[in-house]
């Protein structure tokens, strides 16, 4: 039995989370982690009306220091580094708790994704990522008469 749940594409480390879909949120903590060094950044995603928003905890860092692409037009991946402290020889350490080392986050964005229209920004640590939603388009239907 796998440990890696369905959404978790294998080969490319994408988070699919319309493939095989659980409404059980307490299963997203499950997966392995998709980070080498440092500590993966936390990422929210909700979807609302207009937009599917991410928010990534990124403290610390600067814009400078993250980056935020579309891959092969649907997936967004959100990665960044944060250097290690530069040691003094005369310093004498304690304790080093604080992670350092580079991060990435991917996830395929649902057909309806804007990706032309993306937009990042960043305040107190916190990185928003909005994709903006295609219109839903209604069909069209057209009632026909029953004859007889």
């Amino acid at each position: 039995m796998s440990l890696i749940p369905n959404f978790l594409n294998r080969r490319s480390n994408v988070l699919d989370p319309f493939e095989g879909f659980t409404p059980q949120l307490s299963s997203l903590s499950n997966f392995p982690s998709e980070t080498s060094s440092f500590a993966a950044a936390k990422v929210d995603w909700k979807e609302t009306p207009n937009a599917h928003v991410f928010k990534a905890d990124v403290p610390g860092l600067k814009k400078e220091e993250v980056k935020v692409e579309i891959e092969d037009g649907r997936v967004l991946q959100i990665s960044g580094e944060r250097s290690q402290e530069q040691e003094e020889k005369s310093d004498t350490w304690h304790r080093v708790e604080r992670s350092s080392g580079r991060f990435s986050r991917r996830f395929r964005l649902p057909e309806n994704a804007k990706v032309e229209e993306v937009k990042a920004a960043m305040e107190n640590g916190v990185l928003t990522v909005t994709v903006p939603k295609e219109e839903v388009k209604r069909p069209d239907v057209r009632p026909i008469q029953i004859s007889g």
